[in-house]
């Protein structure tokens, strides 16, 4: 339906309310400019499917026009962005007879540029915030200590959700592009990611790093088929400047920000060589397999290109294989004919069975024997 009040609507959301008595909460703005915008909330009626002609409640925006609305599961909290660039919160007072709205201090929200996408989570512990600068916040509700602080997340955000735990927020730019971002407590910080080659199983591999103290950074892995978590192991014990596969995807290699290198096979993600201050002292800006070797190129500033032979299991080739399969099938004719040169053959001697003949001849004589006792005429 369309409201006839005058006003640009330019954002709502809808109000969730005990026992089906829902809300709507509109933004609008004027185009005279000495009509100042508002925050109006109307009732819905399920029967008739439509709005309150008139606002229940409304509030007059003194500087800038409503750009997104977020409202917290609870129902009780609205938070709108606006083109000034402040974030302003409001407590919504719903009683049987009245509904008011009123304005909160939030000093954590003031002053952070325009705010295209703000989003409460699912269980409404957290509130994710994206900028037109495409700087992304998480924030913990209700104390607004920050969680997640990146500046340049996005180009611009064009929208964002969060998932149904709560665990991970979604979000697209104007440019086209999105990301998944980890909406947990700050904890683990992604800094590296490369994904798997063997063509078997899609797996995406990244460097973590978590917050506590005096935590080793460690190497995870996900399943991108259900974006589960495999598991996770320290491998470095040291932050990462670089990560990346072989082309066969049987070998993982990382590069730390002192100059060592650490490859890991990847099948057992047990380390198979590790090259110690290999570039000492400099952060290793490029590492790369040989597409036919195990050999790695590395390179930095200060140490130039370095080519380094991997302590790696040798492997067997194609040909090496072929004629593995040749030998063995030489030897074994080999085998064959010694053992025919010295066994009992059919054919070399004579068979221990012959043909059966009647045991009667003997009795009766041979008719063409000499033998005195052989037939007579009669």
């Amino acid at each position: 339906m369309e409201l006839q009040n005058v006003g640009i609507v330019s954002c709502g959301k809808w109000i969730k309310r005990p026992e089906k008595a829902n809300l709507v909460v509109l933004g609008k703005f004027y185009k005279s400019s000495s009509a100042k915008s508002k925050l109006e909330i109307f009732s819905f009626d399920s029967k008739t499917l439509s709005l309150s002609s008139s606002p229940l409640a409304e509030y007059e925006i003194e500087d800038g026009e409503p750009i997104s609305i977020a409202v917290h599961p609870n129902g009780d909290q609205i938070i709108c962005a606006t083109s000034s660039g402040d974030c302003k919160l409001f407590e919504l007072c719903a009683q049987e007879t009245s509904v008011k709205l009123l304005p909160k201090e939030a000093p954590s929200l003031q002053g952070v540029g325009l705010q295209t996408c703000i989003e409460f989570s699912v269980d409404g512990c957290k509130l994710g915030c994206g900028g037109e600068d495409g700087h992304l916040r998480i924030l913990e509700w209700p104390s607004l200590r920050i969680i997640l602080d990146e500046p340049n997340a996005q180009k611009s955000f064009r929208d964002m959700d969060f998932s149904l735990d709560s665990e991970f927020l979604a979000s697209t730019s104007t440019d086209g592009s999105a990301r998944v971002w980890n909406a947990n407590d700050g904890n683990e910080k992604i800094e590296l990611c490369c994904f798997s080659k063997d063509g078997t199983k899609p797996f995406l591999f990244c460097t973590v790093q978590r917050a506590k103290a005096k935590a080793k950074p460690m190497t995870v892995v996900w399943d991108m088929s259900t974006w589960n978590r495999i598991g996770f192991k320290v491998l470095l014990a040291k932050p990462a400047s670089v990560l990346t596969t072989s082309q066969d995807g049987k070998y993982l290699a990382l590069g730390s920000k002192d100059g060592d290198v650490c490859v890991v096979e990847v099948k057992t993600m047990r380390i198979s060589h590790w090259s110690k201050r290999l570039h000492p002292g400099t952060s290793i800006a490029a590492l790369e397999f040989c597409p036919s070797e195990r050999v790695v190129l590395t390179t930095t500033k200060e140490w130039g290109a370095k080519v380094t032979q991997l302590t790696v299991p040798v492997e067997w080739k194609d040909w090496q294989i072929y004629g593995l399969l040749f030998v063995m099938l030489l030897v074994s004719a080999i085998a064959f004919y010694i053992f025919y040169l010295m066994s009992d053959s059919f054919w070399q001697h004579p068979a221990t069975y012959q043909p059966s003949t009647s045991h009667i001849d003997p009795l009766l004589g041979d008719p063409h024997s000499e033998d005195p006792f052989g037939p007579l005429d009669l």
